[in-house]
């Protein structure tokens, strides 16, 4: 985590992929319908204080909200649900603070508490790659 803060010295944005150094930071894929994911992590943003629901485009896979923290800072985070086939899905995490400064490893906060708690509320369909 130390490491996390050291880049968010100079970065203020993160993001997950397939080919991310961080295993924690890896494309998450469900054995589900891209509706039922969509379902379940609009959900989970809106029971999760801090977080607000900004816009959804079903047709496209994007979700994008807003969280305030700690230190009033706000991040803009963007869900990209992708659907591989019709019973699995792929949900990348784009998170990225506004300002100029860096965001001390926040941005990779964010993202590893949304997919716990998807992790959590999705675990008996969660596969690897």
């Amino acid at each position: 985590m130390l490491k996390r803060t050291l880049i968010g010295l100079l970065r203020s944005h993160e993001t997950t992929g397939d080919k991310a150094k961080d295993p924690l930071l890896k494309t998450r894929y469900y054995k589900l319908p891209k509706e039922q994911v969509w379902e379940e992590v609009t959900a989970v943003l809106k029971k999760t204080p801090g977080y607000k629901l900004l816009h959804e485009v079903q047709n496209v896979g994007e979700i994008l909200a807003e969280r305030k923290t700690v230190t009033g800072r706000t991040q803009d985070v963007t869900l990209t649900l992708f659907g591989i086939n019709p019973v699995k899905t792929a949900v990348d995490i784009y998170s990225a603070s506004r300002g100029s400064m860096g965001d001390l490893g926040s941005n990779y906060r964010t993202i590893i508490d949304i997919y716990k708690q998807l992790d959590r509320k999705l675990a008996s369909y969660k596969i690897e790659g």
